[in-house]
């Protein structure tokens, strides 16, 4: 970190939540400053000459030109530790739900309160032994942060030693719990508590490649467009298509460790179901609250529209923290979209060149430089650990990022979609059309895709043929658009018989297995082995019927078959015995057609 500077300027000029001050010749991009007489959190975006320009991350109603500007000398950082699960922060990293300052039941102006309560005391149990070589990111011990978490403490990157002395007990996070001596003889003492600048990615040792899905409990994701641990997704969509549902879902069901979510410029009303509904839900991995490994972060879109470029970067800085640790982290972050109309609002303010649509030249690049922080990695310095101790399990940890965007009107070909599309791995669009028709979730299989090779691990966690499987589904409901366009011109009587079965088929996979309640008590989470048969009993029907139908055998009869009524209600079996009763299912199936012949 660096050393804190006394130079102080004055304000020139305001614009919103840009402001320019002189006297700051010394100050260097993305220097913290504290503005005006109420001490209003900012950053140097700009500097010319002897002005440097401030984008303020809270209301600048009331500033006057000439208040003084106070340089820190030192980035935007955040506080890690333990105590960030269950927290809510604001986008500069001050807790809403317990804020030091009480004169009201809001955040003042300028009012600084810690994100880490400073008077709890953590069981810390040490793993290292005095005397002993530690290097950056090798762990020094362990703190019980919640029930289902267990905080690891870690050696600070950057820093390497030998460990001199090494304490257990209960401590607070400015208590010291380590003295490391360098090879130098300088003595580092470490406690609870680091800081990281959020723009700064922070170390790894390698990147591994993402070659595991994120299982989500969502049929349509799991199957046709899964994304990988370590990889990144994009959910677009226009109002009312159901973003903040699928990602709300991604939370409670996906297949990771810690949550971090973040509302990036939403609507008040929608932040505040999430912070109501999220402390009463239940972690079904381990039947405790679900607040337990999870963080908020709440920028509401009545905030300043700078502090949303805080909050994205906060978020994920806090979202490698626990990666470094060995977990998999989700990273929700809603949305994006509520991010690049800030950038285009700082931009104007700075009267820049514009780029398509009044974003500024620098979207792309801003966006890649926030999706590339995803990753599956090898921890820093559990690799040396266990080449010292003999083990051959490195420390690996991953974070997955899915991006919620707002595109005006559903159009995807707007430039926040677009650039994001290039950075992404998996793509989600969402439909108007199956949302209107109470299709949910409302993901259009002809428009979505991934690019993540995943076949390899579904053919030996699931089936071999699993590949095969989602290629057969696939090819139905291509076709299936192609035989819907000819029905709009020239009606259905002129389908044959087996062109109406494909259109039966498909709808089986669309009512029957693509569409899935996030409110439904059973429903809303379907594992693997679930989606499996129940996707083998509609290709089944497909393949019988088409035998049978080449036998003389009438549509109507295949259509009216009893077992159907049963296979329209399969999404409703427990997972507990799906699987087996899903057989059954299949069984019965088999049998009926061997009546039909």
């Amino acid at each position: 970190m660096s050393e804190v500077s006394n130079s102080v300027g004055k304000v020139v000029r305001i614009a919103g939540p840009v402001v320019a001050a002189t006297g700051l010749r010394e100050a260097r991009l993305f220097d913290v400053v504290h503005v005006g007489n109420m001490g209003l959190i900012g950053e140097v975006i700009r500097q010319s000459g002897d002005v440097a320009t401030v984008q303020v991350y809270e209301d600048t109603g009331g500033l006057q030109v000439g208040e003084p500007v106070r340089n820190t000398g030192a980035a935007l950082v955040v506080e890690l530790g333990p105590g960030l699960l269950g927290s809510v922060y604001d986008g500069l990293q001050r807790p809403l739900t317990s804020p030091t300052t009480q004169t009201s039941a809001f955040l003042e102006r300028g009012a600084a309160a810690e994100p880490l309560a400073k008077d709890k005391r953590w069981l810390f149990t040490p793993q290292v032994e005095m005397g002993q070589m530690v290097r950056s990111g090798d762990m020094l011990g362990t703190v019980p942060e919640s029930q289902t978490i267990e905080h690891r403490v870690m050696v600070p990157p950057g820093v390497n030693g030998r460990v001199h002395q090494i304490y257990s007990g209960a401590f607070t996070v400015d208590d010291v719990i380590a003295v490391l001596i360098s090879d130098k003889g300088e003595q580092h003492h470490l406690t609870l508590r680091q800081q990281w600048p959020v723009r700064r990615p922070r170390p790894f040792s390698r990147k591994l490649t993402p070659n595991q899905p994120l299982i989500t409990g969502t049929r349509i994701i799991d199957t046709f467009f899964p994304v990988a641990k370590g990889g990144n997704a994009i959910i677009p969509g226009g109002f009312g298509t159901g973003k903040t549902v699928v990602e709300q879902t991604l939370a409670r069901w996906a297949d990771t460790d810690v949550v971090v979510y973040i509302g990036c410029g939403e609507r008040g009303n929608e932040m505040a179901e999430v912070l109501e509904d999220f402390p009463k839900l239940e972690d079904p991995k381990h039947g405790t609250p679900l607040m337990e490994r999870t963080i908020l972060i709440a920028n509401t879109s009545n905030m300043p529209v700078a502090a949303r470029e805080a909050s994205i970067y906060t978020g994920i800085t806090i979202a490698e923290y626990y990666r470094d640790m060995g977990y998999d982290v989700l990273l929700l972050a809603d949305s994006t979209s509520r991010w690049g109309e800030a950038l285009r609002e700082i931009s104007g303010r700075l009267e820049e060149m514009p780029g398509e649509e009044a974003y500024p030249a620098y979207l792309a690049a801003r966006l890649a430089e926030f999706y590339e922080r995803a990753g599956r990695i090898c921890c820093l310095g559990s690799e040396e650990q266990d080449n010292e101790n003999g083990s051959s399990a490195a420390r690996m940890g991953s974070v997955t990022i899915v991006g919620a965007v707002s595109p005006p009107g559903g159009d995807f070909s707007e430039p926040m979609t677009q650039n994001s599309l290039r950075v992404v791995g998996t793509f989600w669009a969402l439909d108007y059309d199956l949302s209107r028709r109470r299709h949910f979730p409302a993901i259009n299989w002809t428009r979505s895709y991934t690019l993540y090779k995943l076949q390899a691990w579904y053919a030996d966690a699931v089936t071999a043929d699993w590949q095969n499987i989602i290629a057969q589904a696939m090819a139905l409901l291509q076709e299936e658009v192609e035989l819907l366009e000819i029905v709009q011109l020239v009606g259905p009587d002129s389908l044959a018989d087996e062109q109406k079965l494909v259109l039966a088929v498909t709808r089986m996979l669309r009512e029957d297995f693509l569409q899935q309640s996030a409110y439904h008590e059973i429903d809303r989470y379907c594992p693997l082995s679930k989606a499996y048969w129940m996707l083998t009993i509609v290709l089944t029907f497909r393949r019988l019927a088409t035998a049978v139908l080449a036998n003389g055998i009438s549509l109507n009869s295949i259509t009216n078959l009893p077992v159907l009524t049963e296979i329209a209600r399969m999404k409703e079996l427990p997972v507990t015995d799906a699987p087996e009763r899903l057989q059954t299912i299949l069984n019965k199936l088999e049998q009926q057609f061997e009546e039909l012949t």
